[in-house]
């Protein structure tokens, strides 16, 4: 099965991170980006195995995104230093793993792999 990943993170140092840390252990980026509206746009083309989240991006909360994510059954794991992020992005937020920030490496990949197989 070939693992994709759509990662929302508005902190162009961190995306980075993300993005190369993710495609050294095998999955493919498909896109990386810092606005709701952009991965949006980007799950008109194709769906990811699992997106990674940012809570708060520039221009808003990511609780549109991740409703859109939930109607098309992609799973969601959020990366917030936030310890509720529901009480930012909504109730939606409340089930989603959160692999916190700064996020530990092995618990990202762990992570990743469990929802994306469930």
């Amino acid at each position: 099965m070939r693992k994709t990943v759509l990662i929302v993170e508005d902190e162009f140092l961190i995306a980075i991170d993300l993005k190369l840390l993710l495609e050294r252990r095998g999955w493919q980026v498909l896109g990386s980006v810092t606005t709701v509206q952009e991965a949006l746009s980007l799950l008109g083309d194709e769906l990811p195995s699992v997106a990674l989240l940012d809570v708060t991006l520039r221009d808003g909360s990511v609780t549109l995104l991740a409703e859109a994510l939930r109607a098309q059954n992609v799973p969601f794991v959020v990366a917030s230093a936030y310890s509720k992020p529901e009480l930012i992005g909504g109730e939606i937020m409340a089930s989603a793993p959160n692999v916190a920030k700064p996020t530990e490496e092995r618990r990202l990949l762990a992570v990743l792999e469990q929802v994306v197989r469930s």
